[in-house]
């Protein structure tokens, strides 16, 4: 029964969302409702793990079917002013973090692990590891992640409102017609996920993404996401994350859930102008480079990328390699970094 009630809270979020004409209804309707209902009353909310992650595979595939040999070709001339961007991106924000702990009672690793942009779970796990408090890095990336995910794509769509015309099922356009024969081919990137999923950071939709791609650059056509489909993996998501989210929690952080906002927006300035550098420096379009550089959200930039568009094949590729740069080489720069302080 709460399965099922959960499913009718996120539908109505999705449909209001939808009628206010707010960019990416389908994810962020549901995961306002579920937060919302969850936070402001007794309802618990239930959401099997096993939905969410089909829902993570069928945006995979829906991202990986993006890919053709061009847009594979055009990421090159990318690659080294991107890292540049992401980087320095990086820097900021744990510059930012280290220097508010000079005026709040946070310790350092804490305030570095909650305000840099990784994954939420990611964060948690790699600070914990170093001795940063759970507590902390889950209350200040949630106040991050929802900020990211609710400005971003607000602004990037309205800044290219002319653009905007095209709709979330953009992504669904790639592709034939949706064809049983040919839909075989899509059981492939479903089963490597459950197979492989724990090999990469979001294997859920790295895994089906990156075999899609391999499956979209060869000879046979594949077909596209029916809609509906794609929308109830959207929700499926966006479910989940609400459900994650408990406003109780955030309220907990007092005063310092303000700063570490204040440090989100920051960062979020600070992407738009290495987007905006990186659109100069290279021939990526502006929105493609604005949602490439966005601190976090790789689920959200990517939808936003079909709204606007944007070309989602180099958002998504860009923003793997953001989290990729982040969670393989972040933790063990801080814990250098970190002993090195503690010795000076």
């Amino acid at each position: 029964m709460r399965l099922f009630l959960t499913v009718l809270l996120g539908s109505a979020g999705g449909t209001i969302f939808m009628y206010l004409n707010t960019p990416i209804p389908w994810m962020l309707g549901p995961l306002t409702a579920v937060m919302l209902v969850q936070s402001l009353s007794s309802f618990q909310t239930f959401w099997p793990v096993t939905i969410k992650n089909n829902g993570l595979i069928v945006l995979g595939v829906s991202f990986g079917l993006y890919f053709n040999t061009e847009s594979l070709a055009a990421i090159g001339p990318y690659l080294l002013p991107y890292v540049t961007s992401a980087i320095a991106i990086i820097a900021v924000s744990i510059l930012q973090s280290l220097i508010v702990t000079k005026w709040i009672n946070i310790d350092r690793l804490s305030s570095v692990f909650g305000a840099i942009p990784g994954g939420l779970t990611e964060m948690v796990i790699a600070g914990e590891s170093l001795g940063a408090k759970p507590s902390y890095v889950i209350v200040f990336q949630t106040i991050r992640l929802l900020l990211v995910l609710f400005a971003v794509p607000f602004l990037v769509v309205h800044m290219f409102s002319s653009d905007a015309a095209v709709t979330a099922d953009t992504l669904t356009a790639e592709g034939g017609a949706f064809a049983a024969l040919d839909a075989a081919w899509l059981v492939l990137p479903v089963l490597a996920a459950w197979k492989f999923h724990r090999l990469l950071p979001a294997g859920w939709i790295v895994i089906p993404m990156l075999v899609t791609a391999v499956l979209a650059v060869s000879p046979d056509a594949l077909p596209s996401m029916p809609e509906p489909i794609f929308l109830a993996a959207q929700a499926a998501v966006g479910i989940s994350l609400g459900k994650q989210i408990l406003l109780q929690d955030i309220k907990q952080a007092g005063n310092y859930g303000f700063v570490y906002a204040g440090l989100a927006v920051s960062l979020i300035i600070v992407s738009f102008g290495f987007g905006f550098l990186l659109a100069r420096w290279t021939a990526m379009d502006l929105p493609t480079a604005l949602l490439s550089t966005a601190p976090g959200g790789l689920v959200e930039m990517v939808l936003t990328a079909s709204m606007v568009g944007a070309d989602p094949s180099v958002v998504t590729s860009l923003q793997l390699l953001r989290i990729l740069l982040i969670i393989l080489l972040v933790p063990a720069f801080l814990k250098w970094l970190f002993k090195r302080m503690i010795q000076v």
